[in-house]
C-alpha cells in the first residue's frame, strides 16, 4: 500500500478502508500541520485543525475528484479550516491564553541583524509580509507547490499567485536589505 498513488488510497479511503487512511495520514500530516501552524502560529490549535482536516477526509473522501493532487486537496482543506478557526477566535474575542501566545513584535530587524542570526532575521522580516504574500510564499517556496497548485489551495487566478509572488519578493528583498542582509550567505 505505501507505492500506491494518494488517489487510489483515498478511493480506499472512500471505501471504509482505515489503513489507507492511516498511510495517507502518515503521509502528509507533517506537511499539513507545518502548513496550519504557520497559518495559526499555535501549536495547539494547528493540532486541532489537522485533527478536522483528516476527519474531513474520512467524512468526504468520496467526493473527491482528483481535479487536483490530493495534498493540494489536503492543504486547501487546511488552509479553509484554518481561517475560518482564526476568524472564530477573532470574533470571540481575546481570552488571556490566547493574549498571552500572540508573538511580541516589538524586535525590528536591526536587533534581529544584532543577534548575529540571519535565520532568524530572515523569519522576522518573512513575517513582516502581508498575510496574502507571506500565504503565498509560504506555499511555494515552503511547501513546493506549483503556481497552479498555490491558486487551487487559495482559490485565486494563476496571474493573482504571480502577482503577489513578484510583489512579496520585492517587499522581502526591501526588508532584507533594510535590515542589512545580502541575498548571500557567508
Amino acid at each position: 500500500m505505501h507505492t500506491e498513488s494518494d488517489e487510489d488510497i483515498v478511493k480506499r479511503i472512500a471505501s471504509g478502508d482505515r489503513l489507507a487512511m492511516k498511510v495517507l495520514f502518515s503521509r502528509h500530516q507533517v506537511r499539513v500541520y507545518r502548513f496550519v501552524l504557520r497559518l495559526v502560529r499555535d501549536e495547539t490549535l494547528a493540532e486541532d485543525v489537522i485533527s478536522d482536516v483528516f476527519l474531513d477526509l474520512w467524512r468526504q473522501a468520496a467526493t473527491f475528484e482528483a481535479r487536483a493532487s490530493v495534498a493540494t486537496w489536503l492543504l486547501a482543506i487546511a488552509r479553509n479550516k484554518a481561517y475560518s478557526l482564526l476568524r472564530k477566535r477573532r470574533d470571540a474575542g481575546l481570552d488571556d491564553d490566547f493574549a498571552e501566545s500572540i508573538e511580541d513584535e516589538a524586535d525590528d530587524p536591526e536587533i534581529l541583524l544584532q543577534k548575529q542570526d540571519k535565520g532568524m532575521a530572515i523569519r522576522g522580516c518573512l513575517d513582516r509580509l502581508s498575510r496574502e504574500h507571506r500565504e503565498i510564499v509560504d506555499l511555494v517556496y515552503y511547501h513546493e507547490t506549483s503556481v497552479e497548485e498555490a491558486a487551487r489551495i487559495v482559490g485565486i487566478p494563476e496571474n493573482t499567485v504571480k502577482t503577489r509572488l513578484f510583489h512579496a519578493r520585492k517587499k522581502l528583498g526591501d526588508l532584507l536589505k533594510a535590515a542589512g542582509i545580502d541575498r548571500g550567505w557567508p
